[in-house]
């Protein structure tokens, strides 16, 4: 009977100590945490270029492509990037996605200049949809389901008109936006949005259809702002302020929406 009590808590420590161990044998064979996916859309049509957020907006990006693809005081490395138009002169159009190679070992300013290179303001339709359904594609098409997936979109966030036969019920309009092909994509889908009015951000919360897909939305006042936390004395990689700007208020981890 003596025995047996002294191989019970043994026996239970040498439990502990082993799931304690694995963790960090785990830790040391792979990544701590899953990389992410970045998409990220740029809204290159004629009402978010005549609300002159469009020009503020790509200078932001560059900075944001840079900070995150360097890691830069704690901003997540992306294990793929791709950054594509959110428009086009016509409805399901086609878009090309520049991938994260586009983007290696740039510093910002040949980003930005890359950027303005690529979207220049002349695209007709703002159409989400289309968007969405080439992030589910690719991310299908190259096997990134396990990875959680970040869409960041600078816009103004107004839907094309003519994607309704409703013109006048902005409700109507929003519930056209379709996440359908995000739902079940990955564990984890967060959308941002950048540079929308309070009212719009408002109402892609109320009334667009979703489930799983988690909605965070940044006042363009807010993004103005970002300017403000440079150190023009400073190298791009020494932007401490700003880093952590974007991480308390762009990259904000989105909690799960209640069903």
């Amino acid at each position: 009977m003596k025995r047996c009590r002294v191989i019970g808590p043994v026996l239970i420590a040498g439990l502990v100590c082993l799931a304690l161990l694995a963790p960090g044998c785990n830790l040391q064979q792979g990544e701590k945490k899953p990389r992410m996916t970045f998409f990220i859309g740029v809204d290159a049509s004629g009402s978010f270029y005549n609300s002159e957020d469009y020009e503020d907006s790509l200078s932001f990006l560059a900075h944001y492509i840079y900070g995150h693809m360097n890691g830069l005081d704690g901003l997540d490395v992306p294990r793929e990037l791709f950054v594509a138009s959110i428009g086009g002169s016509g409805q399901d159009e086609p878009k090309a996605f520049h991938p994260y190679h586009d983007f290696k070992g740039k510093e910002v300013s040949q980003i930005e200049a890359d950027l303005r290179e690529w979207f220049p303001p002349k695209d007709r339709y703002t159409d989400f949809n289309a968007f969405f359904r080439q992030v589910a594609r690719i991310t299908k098409e190259r096997n990134l389901v396990l990875a959680p997936i970040t869409i960041m979109v600078v816009t103004d966030g107004i839907p094309d008109f003519a994607m309704v036969t409703n013109r006048t019920d902005s409700a109507e309009v929003y519930k056209q936006i379709d996440f359908s092909s995000l739902e079940y994509l990955a564990r984890r889908v967060t959308l941002r949005l950048a540079y929308v009015s309070p009212k719009v951000g408002d109402n892609w919360r109320r009334y667009v259809p979703r489930k799983r897909v988690r909605l965070w939305t940044v006042d363009a006042e807010i993004m103005r702002g970002w300017n403000e936390q440079r150190s023009f004395s400073a190298t791009s990689a020494s932007q401490h302020r700003l880093w952590e700007w974007i991480q308390d208020n762009v990259d904000y981890r989105v909690r799960a929406r209640a069903i």
